[in-house]
């Protein structure tokens, strides 16, 4: 995908969030987990992420019943892969956490941003 054409995905990625990204994007904006600043649906290499702390190279991915099947979690492996390769650190969820046990959830990202070495 070109990087306008990426670019021009990841703008309509944000304007439809899922529920579950919506949810967490309410507590991840505005600085609100220990000062760090997170972006949403940002492209990054040849991915778009749900969630990422540019500072802390900390990527947070929301993940919804499609990420079950066989071939969809060994494309999020690769991604994974790369993405690591490249830096960045990836918290992981499933929808049913962000509803059932946000806090716990925003506990993860929290210990993964204070856990970093800058």
């Amino acid at each position: 995908m070109r990087k306008d054409s990426k670019t021009k995905h990841a703008r309509h990625l944000r304007k439809t969030l899922t529920a579950a990204e919506t949810r967490l994007w309410a507590r991840l904006r505005r600085q609100q987990i220990e000062g760090f600043r997170f972006r949403r649906q940002h492209p990054i290499g040849p991915f778009i992420v749900d969630f990422a702390c540019i500072e802390a190279k900390l990527i947070v991915e929301v993940d919804g019943a499609t990420h079950s099947t066989e071939d969809e979690q060994a494309s999020d492996r690769r991604r994974s892969t790369w993405l690591c390769r490249e830096g960045w650190q990836i918290v992981r969820t499933w929808n049913s956490e962000v509803y059932d046990n946000i806090d716990g959830v925003l506990e993860a990202i929290r210990i993964a941003l204070l856990d970093q070495s800058f």
